[in-house]
């Protein structure tokens, strides 16, 4: 019998990330033996037993085939004759596929601490690349969440996905696969993915591959508009560096749904609540959100309008607001949609300037008249980024 630490705790190992989760392989064992051990096993037709008193997860060493639709379209074959590298080459990306021999089932400590390395995870953990173990992972549709929940994860490392990682990815989703995905597993990558630093990430990558269009096709409809796109990108990424939590980033995400709240705080708005919260009740059940996120959403797009307008409310509107907020029995709750109002007026406000910086720069000597002298050269530059701005803003 031989046991590894194997996965995310040998990859964030490896990165000096804290490492939350240990899982490990056994080799040449039977579950007669883990039960004998004293483990419990997970599930009667499932190789995984939970340590009986770190609880942590000790798996057999399995293979898996496809012989069906979607993730759990899996037969698994666990028994002592199956090797480590049978094992790990069924697993999603290469820096997932690593191990460490460790003492025994009682003690974790690493014999020599050498990372057992069959795929290349070391090199594409240096060359900070998602890239998939075998063409195995285009049987897995949650392989698609998993990814760009990984590429949000190490985005502020400069991870990038590999080519043929995102080819099979794109099949992935052109297959239909996705639709095999249960709800529940949808919520748990996707509401993990949007907790993380860079909430963004996640969301773009799998807009870009149309992966939204099974499950969020409100959202993907949305995000076909630029400005919206951006500006909800530029959100959640403020999102995750003032550690809002989910409900607000999930929030962050829903306006996408409400159009006309990215128009300049002191234009009209034609802003329609009820089609608003319609579509996010839509995604909500579709993906089974969990009420609490769906609720606090259609209330800030109820009152998204006097939030961003506090300071001009009649002291009338404001003992109406607080009250159809619940926030006279909750106060925390108007503190976290105030934060939403705040975040969402920053990320518009955020991409004027952005476009503002862009005419500034489209515009160079050579877009004005060459024979301009002294003053009127900083004057032609100044209103010719001025014109570039107003046609392209």
């Amino acid at each position: 019998m031989q046991i590894y630490l194997v996965g995310g705790a040998v990859r964030d190992q490896l990165l000096k990330r804290p490492i939350k989760d240990k899982d490990f392989v056994v080799v040449g064992a039977t579950a007669a033996e883990m039960l004998d051990a004293g483990f419990q096993q997970v599930g009667a037709d499932f190789p995984v037993f939970l340590h009986p008193r770190s609880h942590e997860e000790y798996a057999l060493a399995r293979t898996e085939r496809k012989q069906g639709s979607g993730y759990k379209g899996f037969s698994v074959h666990a028994s002592p004759d199956v090797t480590l590298k049978e094992d790990l080459q069924r697993r999603d990306l290469t820096i997932n596929a690593m191990a460490i021999e460790v003492t025994s089932l009682t003690d974790d400590t690493p014999i020599s601490g050498n990372v057992i390395d069959y795929y290349g995870g070391l090199e594409d953990l240096d060359n900070k690349t998602l890239r998939h173990v075998s063409s195995a992972f285009g049987e897995d549709p949650l392989r698609v969440l998993r990814t760009a929940r990984f590429y949000g994860r190490y985005y502020d490392l400069g991870f990038i996905i590999a080519d043929d990682t995102l080819t099979l990815m794109h099949h992935l989703v052109s297959s239909g696969e996705l639709a095999h995905l249960s709800a529940e597993r949808i919520w748990q990558e996707s509401s993990r993915a949007t907790m993380q630093l860079s909430p963004q990430v996640y969301w773009q990558q799998l807009f870009d591959i149309s992966g939204l269009i099974e499950h969020f096709a409100p959202l993907h409809d949305a995000w076909e508009d630029t400005c919206i796109r951006e500006t909800v990108q530029t959100a959640l990424y403020f999102a995750g560096q003032m550690r809002l939590n989910l409900s607000q980033r999930w929030t962050l995400l829903m306006i996408s749904l409400a159009p006309s709240l990215f128009k300049s705080e002191n234009s009209e708005s034609d802003f329609n609540v009820s089609t608003a919260t319609k579509s996010i009740n839509s995604i909500g059940n579709t993906a089974k959100v969990p009420k609490t996120h769906t609720q606090f959403a259609t209330l800030f797009a109820q009152h998204a309008n006097k939030l961003r307008a506090i300071s001009s409310l009649s002291a009338a509107d404001k003992i109406d607001l607080l009250q159809t907020c619940g926030a006279h029995k909750e106060p925390d709750k108007l503190s976290q949609l105030l934060v939403c109002s705040h975040v969402l007026q920053l990320a518009i406000q955020h991409r004027q300037m952005m476009l503002a910086l862009n005419s500034f720069h489209a515009i160079g000597m050579t877009d004005i008249a060459s024979d301009l002298k002294g003053p009127a050269i900083g004057a032609a530059l100044r209103q010719s980024r001025i014109d570039h701005l107003q046609a392209h803003g």
